[in-house]
């Protein structure tokens, strides 16, 4: 399928991320889809190529209208700056906003390679695997950089200690499509069960919301039924835990849930536990849902769920922590209630996708223009 012309009056804006289709490349795809809706900028994707990366989306974003182009991944990162530069040259775009790591070194890098008048770093996650190295190269690309951007003030924190400059350095935080969540249930309506959703991997913790369980009915005799969508690496690692404290009848494992929205309207809780997050979406989600919400008192979670006013906030890996706050909401309904309520206000009023957007592009807009000057963010 050929790619869109863009009118010749809007700006040039590409997003480059991970071609798999993280809550990275969910950031950029919804901000990619947002702006084909607006009238200043026109969005062009590229991804990067995984072994995992699911074509038929591709297409599909492809179907949407927007332009879509994918390159390839290569040991040697090297021979991946080359690529993308070759592509960036011909695109000509005005800015260039580079989404996680590693790819906001890989396409920054690329972006001065192809002069690329305006480079923006987006840091999605409060911690990463730098090396001595790679920090020193971030250091350097920061200083060809018009804006580097966190995607919550915890991230935004990270970076500022990592030495970034301090007034190229901004907070965004991340925006979902609430228009899914319009038709919340009403709390008579839901379940009294939990439900977590999250790829089951080194970055969340499964494992101690599965512990919490098993502390939460031998102490207090609660079996609530729980909901566990996502795949991912420690799946199984995961389902056997749940054998061997014996919760099978209690704990249903849903893998790639399609219908998001509809089992979160119809639970009562939502739990993330996690290790660390940037500005976790699933948990925004979970609060536009109306879900009384817990979650891990972590860098990227504080600041999104307010403990005692939107949600509940327990210590990192602590499954008793856990247990006790489940124990909290499922013999206090009024109390769950409105947590729920006003999760849902406060995801509302501050996490929708054409706030994040409107965000993005007044940023953009301080440094891009049509003409895009090449002198623009290389001092």
């Amino acid at each position: 399928m050929p790619s869109p012309l863009p009118p010749v009056d809007r700006i040039k804006v590409v997003h480059f991320v991970t071609g798999g289709f993280s809550g990275a490349t969910q950031v950029a795809v919804d901000l990619c889809l947002s702006a084909l809706q607006g009238e200043r900028f026109w969005p062009i994707l590229i991804l990067r190529r995984k072994a995992h990366t699911p074509m038929d989306r591709v297409q599909a974003l492809r179907a949407a209208g927007l332009e879509v182009h994918v390159v390839d991944s290569h040991w040697f990162r090297g021979q991946t700056v080359r690529q993308l530069a070759a592509l960036l040259k011909q695109l000509q775009p005005a800015a260039l906003l580079a989404h996680g790591y590693p790819e906001h070194l890989i396409g920054r890098e690329a972006g001065v390679s192809a002069g690329v008048p305006v480079l923006m770093q987006v840091e999605h996650n409060s911690r990463e695997r730098y090396t001595p190295w790679t920090r020193r190269w971030s250091l350097r690309l920061a200083q060809h950089s018009a804006a580097l951007v966190g995607v919550s003030e915890g991230v935004r924190g990270v970076l500022l200690a990592q030495g970034l400059p301090a007034d190229k350095t901004h907070a965004i935080p991340n925006g979902v499509d609430l228009t899914r969540f319009a038709d919340a249930l009403p709390d008579g309506v839901r379940e009294a069960g939990v439900v977590m959703s999250a790829r089951f991997a080194r970055q969340k913790d499964q494992a101690c919301l599965v512990a919490a369980l098993a502390v939460l009915a031998e102490q207090h005799g609660l079996r609530p039924k729980v909901y566990l969508a996502g795949t991912g690496p420690r799946l199984k690692q995961i389902q056997a835990q749940v054998v061997r404290l014996g919760l099978q009848g209690q704990v249903t494992f849903l893998g790639h849930h399609a219908d998001m929205p509809g089992l979160l309207k119809s639970q009562c809780i939502y739990v993330l536990a996690t290790h660390f997050e940037g500005m976790p979406l699933a948990l925004v989600e979970a609060m536009a849902s109306g879900c009384a919400c817990i979650a891990s008192d972590v860098v990227g979670v504080r600041g999104v769920l307010e403990d005692g006013v939107t949600g509940l906030l327990v210590p990192e890996g602590q499954p008793e922590a856990l247990a006790e706050a489940l124990r909290v909401l499922l013999c206090d309904p009024t109390q769950a209630a409105r947590l729920g309520a006003a999760a849902r206000a406060r995801a509302l009023q501050a996490h929708g996708l054409p706030l994040m957007r409107e965000r993005y592009e007044a940023l953009i807009s301080r440094f891009a223009t049509t003409e895009a000057p090449a002198a623009i963010a290389r001092a």
